[in-house]
């Protein structure tokens, strides 16, 4: 498959995009990066607001895949849910339909399967956590990944639009505590996966996990690597520190029981 030339990348001012905009070029992408606020030192970077559709049309206008990850990243109210991921995700879309855009990656979450049981999960293959699993989301923000993907899955079977949606864990530098010793994803493996579901050679919706090679992973990262994906990093290399401060997790505590851990919470952080 010939490898993407221009990639729209939105959200390229937020956590996992700032990472991204400097990983990626390595992989010989070129990036077109957008957000809601300037993106720093970046030639081609525009601001808009996802639920302006006119805008994103331009935006995704000459690109030859669109990376989603735009919108809010943690839960907030419906309406700010609303806007930016569910109405924003369909604006997206409908730009990537008119303008004849062949992929999108769309940034999923573990928050959309938050709600599944951990029980009997563990490293080693044995009742990982695979991809075709109900959606079970844990907030609002989980249930608007569930609307992308299912607005993925519609694009795909209605219009031939590819997409890889990735179930991203705790995208971050380094794992901070217990919890992320099994959702960690490194920054470099998180190019990788997105190099991966750019360039891989499938068609329609693929959902795949978006972890690191934790040792003890809960997700069974199969799927991800048929799309040529090798994560090269793991969690358990700052596991005696995370625990020595943090301890292990409680077998009663919701994050040994819940996927989404504390953000099934009846007042999920923020």
């Amino acid at each position: 498959m010939t490898m993407p030339q221009t990639i729209l990348l939105t959200g390229a001012a937020g956590g996992v995009g700032s990472m991204l905009r400097h990983l990626l070029p390595a992989f010989d992408h070129r990036l077109r990066c957008a957000d809601l606020v300037a993106v720093p030192n970046e030639p081609d970077a525009l601001v808009f607001d996802l639920r302006d559709a006119d805008a994103v049309r331009e935006a995704v206008r000459g690109v030859d895949a669109v990376v989603h990850l735009g919108g809010i990243s943690q839960e907030d109210t419906f309406q700010a849910i609303l806007g930016a991921n569910i109405e924003g995700a369909y604006h997206v879309y409908e730009a990537v339909r008119q303008e004849g855009v062949p992929r999108v990656v769309f940034a999923s979450s573990n928050h959309a399967v938050g709600f599944t049981p951990l029980e009997g999960r563990g490293p080693g293959g044995a009742g990982l956590i695979g991809t075709a699993i109900p959606p079970r989301p844990d907030t609002y923000y989980g249930l608007s990944k569930v609307f992308g993907e299912g607005l993925a899955q519609l694009y795909a079977d209605k219009y031939g639009v590819t997409t890889v949606s990735v179930r991203i864990g705790s995208c971050f530098p380094r794992p901070t505590t217990t919890r992320m010793l099994s959702t960690w994803l490194s920054p470099a493996d998180c190019a990788r996966l997105v190099h991966a579901a750019l360039t891989a050679p499938v068609t329609g919706h693929v959902v795949v996990n978006g972890i690191s090679a934790n040792t003890r992973g809960w997700w069974d990262l199969a799927p991800a690597r048929a799309l040529g994906y090798e994560p090269r990093d793991d969690a358990e290399e700052y596991a005696a520190e995370i625990i020595a401060e943090h301890g292990e997790l409680p077998p009663d505590g919701v994050d040994a029981r819940l996927l989404g851990g504390p953000f099934t919470g009846i007042e999920p952080p923020r």
